[in-house]
């Protein structure tokens, strides 16, 4: 089936308003005033659910974006869908090539049930890919169960002790120069938690089915050195993936434990649901001892972020002013959705607890509970106030369709962060 694009409205008997329209030749979609590209992928979507999966994007207008957009909406989670690009310049040809195998890896991994994605294999997935796209510039440490025990990663083997599966701290370093005494630029710190239970703060099966891609931050921000990587970065990077199991069982995290981190801080877990910013403390600690210019952590962390913006946007967060808007302009860039939520001084002190520094959730008086979390990470962050950046991946994974999005993972935020690391890089 060809695919046109078309600045002209449809003919009259397909609606004054339509997008979509159909000849002998093939399907045609109407573009008006407005948001192209989300008129592409929403025509892309319908496309699909007619039950069309081998198309041409045929005639004039299929620039690199365009074509992107077409696939955004088309690509679905079952089923194979077959396309036949239109001719782009070589290196627009690339580019959506780099896309395709890197976002769609992104897309995939957080769509993989956590049956087939236990926390080492998450980690290894991510090794294969960067080796793929980096080469002999990667390294890399996994360590494992007892071990972060006995090296004080307290967070990630307290969250993860209670499953069979062994709860994993995948550090890789992105060295292009080589050299081991090379400065690092960045660190990227990503939520790898592969299933959600809630734990002993069980979550409803309503909350809970769609806990496979409590892994989000850590594909995402995968995803984004891989892309970063093919396209010629050229400063060291870190990337921390902390990765477990949040399961209940006689050896499972309990209310009223306390946690004793390698920074010397304490948190008594109130909640064992918000068991994402206890793993995350660990990767931050190790990410501040390397003094890079630049920290981004991502994270699926809060349903507060998501009540406040939906699947549309993914919510940032940072004391850096001059930076969060380094993000948002990356994300203009890129053509996908950030919205900064507000982070203050007086929220690192919504975290009472009576028997410890910190408590892993917010007293009842103090309801931001997206603020309050991203507060939370600021306390094992060294220079919290430059540098840093919280992603709270609201955007990363739908549980339905939409008029432009398939159920399951969006893919959102990987070019942004490829495109900030690359951009202040320079």
């Amino acid at each position: 089936m060809s695919v046109f694009l078309s600045s002209e409205p449809a003919d009259a008997r397909w609606g004054e308003k339509a997008t979509l329209s159909t000849d002998a030749a093939g399907m045609t979609i109407h573009l008006k005033d407005g948001d192209a590209l989300t008129a592409i992928s929403r025509a892309a979507r319908r496309i699909d659910g007619q039950g069309v999966k081998n198309v041409k994007l045929a005639g004039e207008g299929w620039s690199l974006e365009n074509s992107w957009a077409f696939w955004q909406g088309f690509r679905g989670p079952k089923g194979t869908r077959n396309v036949e690009w239109a001719e782009l310049s070589e290196d627009d040809a690339n580019t959506l090539k780099q896309r395709l195998k890197i976002i769609d890896w992104v897309r995939n991994t957080i769509n993989t049930p956590a049956e087939d994605l236990s926390p080492e294999q998450l980690a290894t997935r991510a090794v294969d890919l960067m080796c793929e796209f980096g080469n002999e510039k990667v390294s890399y440490r996994i360590t494992k169960g007892d071990d972060l025990r006995q090296q004080s990663y307290m967070g990630i083997h307290t969250v993860g002790r209670g499953s069979d599966r062994q709860p994993v701290l995948l550090a890789l370093d992105y060295n292009p120069s080589g050299d081991g005494d090379a400065p690092v630029y960045a660190c990227l710190v990503g939520k790898g938690i592969t299933f959600d239970t809630g734990g002993y703060s069980l979550k409803p099966s309503a909350s809970m089915d769609s806990m496979k891609a409590d892994m989000g931050g850590a594909a995402t921000l995968t995803g984004a050195l891989a892309l970063a990587a093919a396209n010629g970065l050229n400063k060291r990077v870190k990337l921390y993936l902390c990765c477990a199991d949040n399961m209940v069982s006689g050896n499972a995290l309990k209310l009223g434990d306390i946690i004793r981190y390698r920074n010397g801080k304490t948190v008594e877990v109130m909640n064992t649901d918000a068991e994402g910013r206890l793993v995350l403390a660990d990767g931050l600690i190790d990410a501040s001892a390397q003094n890079p210019e630049l920290i981004i952590d991502a994270a699926t962390l809060t349903g507060a972020a998501k009540t406040a913006l939906g699947n549309d946007y993914h919510a940032l967060f940072s004391f850096d002013d001059a930076l969060a808007g380094e993000l948002l302009e990356s994300a203009k860039a890129e053509n996908e959705p950030f919205w900064r939520l507000p982070l203050e001084e007086f929220h690192r002190s919504h975290l009472p607890s009576n028997f410890a520094e910190l408590n892993n959730i917010a007293g009842p008086a103090h309801t931001a509970g997206a603020s309050t979390a991203a507060a939370f990470l600021s306390h094992f962050v060294t220079e919290y106030k430059k540098g840093w950046l919280h992603i709270d991946c609201s955007a990363t994974y739908r549980k339905s369709a939409a008029d432009q999005w398939s159920a399951g993972a969006t893919g959102l935020g990987v070019r942004t962060v490829a495109n900030l690391l690359l951009a202040k890089a320079k």
